[in-house]
C-alpha cells in the first residue's frame, strides 16, 4: 500500500499492555525452630500464593510462601521439621510505560518466572536459627485504556479487489443442505 495524501488518520481507544516489567531477587529469610539444629537435613519452599498492585509507576507483587526445614537436633539424634509463612512484598518497576494510558483503567498481573526457590540454608552463628537464601523472580503486566492511530484508505484498500466475495447469487435458503454429507466433507 503507497501512502498518499488520500489517507487519513483515526485515533482508536483500546485495551492494550502499557507497561511492562521484571524483576530478579534474592532475599534471606530466618526461621527459629524450636530446638537448636545441629544440621539441616534440607529446605524446601512450598504453597506460593501472590497478587498484583499497582503502586505508581510500579506493580507491588504481595505474597506468601511456606518454608519448610527439615533438621537434625540434640546432636543429630532426633530430627523435626520447622515451618513457616513468610510474607512478602516484591516492588517491580515497570521498565516500559506508555504514559498515555488511562490510569483509572489499568489493571495489572504476575507471573512468577522462577518460583520462590531456596538455594542455601545456613545455621546462624548463634545456633538457634536457620538462615534460608531464597531467589524469586516476577514478571508483571499493566493493562489499560489507550488511544493508537491507524490509517484509514477512504477508498478502501488497492488490493480490495482480490478480496472482494459476491455474496448477490447466494439466496440464504440452507436448509435442504444434508448434514451427513457436510460431515462427509469435513473428514
Amino acid at each position: 500500500m503507497s501512502l498518499d495524501k488520500d489517507l487519513q488518520c483515526r485515533e482508536i481507544y483500546t485495551k492494550a499492555v502499557c507497561g511492562k516489567g521484571r524483576k530478579f531477587s534474592q532475599v534471606t529469610n530466618t526461621v527459629t525452630p524450636p530446638h537448636a539444629p545441629t544440621s539441616i537435613l534440607g529446605a524446601w519452599i512450598i504453597n506460593n500464593q501472590y497478587d498484583a498492585v499497582k503502586s505508581g509507576e510500579n506493580v507491588e507483587v504481595v505474597g506468601t510462601y511456606d518454608i519448610n526445614i527439615w533438621y537434625s537436633y540434640d546432636k543429630n539424634t532426633k530430627t523435626d521439621v520447622a515451618k513457616e509463612t513468610i510474607s512478602y512484598v516484591e516492588v517491580v518497576p515497570l521498565h516500559y510505560l506508555d504514559k498515555r494510558h488511562k490510569s483509572s483503567t489499568a489493571e495489572v498481573s504476575a507471573v512468577a518466572t522462577q518460583e520462590p526457590n531456596c538455594v542455601e540454608a545456613s545455621i546462624s552463628s548463634h545456633g538457634d536459627e536457620v538462615r534460608i537464601r531464597v531467589e524469586r523472580e516476577f514478571k508483571v503486566e499493566m493493562l489499560a485504556e489507550t488511544k493508537v492511530c491507524v490509517v484509514v484508505c477512504p477508498n478502501g484498500c488497492e488490493d480490495s479487489d482480490d478480496k472482494h466475495v459476491d455474496f448477490d447469487g447466494v439466496d440464504g435458503d440452507f436448509e435442504d443442505l444434508d448434514p451427513d454429507l457436510l460431515d462427509e466433507e469435513l473428514n
